[in-house]
């Protein structure tokens, strides 16, 4: 399970976000970059996953994004990293909703693969801790398809699956502007509910 340290936490009880990407799509692309950089920014420690695609991935995708995320996970907490445990995750990586639900982990879940019934079926016990943003564009996500949920639930209107809109790079780059914003906010409200403990 290869995991990188992106950002070591200000503090050891500092906040702990795992990045997951999408299968094709690295921590270093827009999205994830962005996010790993504003958590760093706020003192979090942010521990990055890099996907070895293996038979058991293609077998059971949601098995393989879970146990990657328990492994990231453990190599942050051996590194020192004590504080409350988060997920940012990115298309394939969204496969940990499940996981993150049952666990109690807070996520900002990008792009989520939201026809897969796993997902649907985690949504229906997620809370305000959770954020899901879209693309209004992107095949994988069906917002009107989802179970009643607390969770917030965001769609960029006509944007892709990469949170890109073919109208123009400037006006990508303002919808994904505005998705960081959000991020940062979802991160923001998570260590003032731990601060309100």
């Amino acid at each position: 399970m290869p995991s990188s340290t992106a950002a070591t936490g200000r503090h050891d009880d500092s906040p702990v976000a795992v990045l997951l990407p999408g299968s094709g799509y690295t921590a270093q692309a827009p999205l994830l970059a962005w996010s790993a950089a504003l958590l760093a920014e706020r003192g979090w420690h942010v521990e990055v996953v890099r996907w070895v695609l293996d038979d058991e991935a293609g077998a059971d995708p949601g098995a393989f994004v879970e146990r990657e995320a328990t492994g990231a996970a453990e190599a942050a907490r051996a590194s020192g990293a004590r504080g409350p445990l988060h997920v940012v995750a990115k298309s394939l990586g969204t496969l940990a909703l499940p996981w993150a639900v049952r666990l109690g982990v807070p996520g900002a879940w990008l792009t989520p693969l939201s026809t897969e019934p796993a997902l649907r079926g985690a949504l229906a016990a997620a809370g305000p801790e959770h954020l899901l943003v879209g693309g209004g564009d992107d095949g994988w996500w069906r917002p009107d398809e989802l179970p009643a949920t607390r969770a917030e639930v965001v769609t960029v209107p006509g944007a892709d699956h990469g949170l890109t809109l073919t109208t123009s790079w400037r006006a990508s780059l303002a919808a994904q502007a505005d998705v960081f914003e959000r991020v940062d906010a979802w991160a923001a409200a998570r260590v003032a509910a731990v601060a309100a403990r």
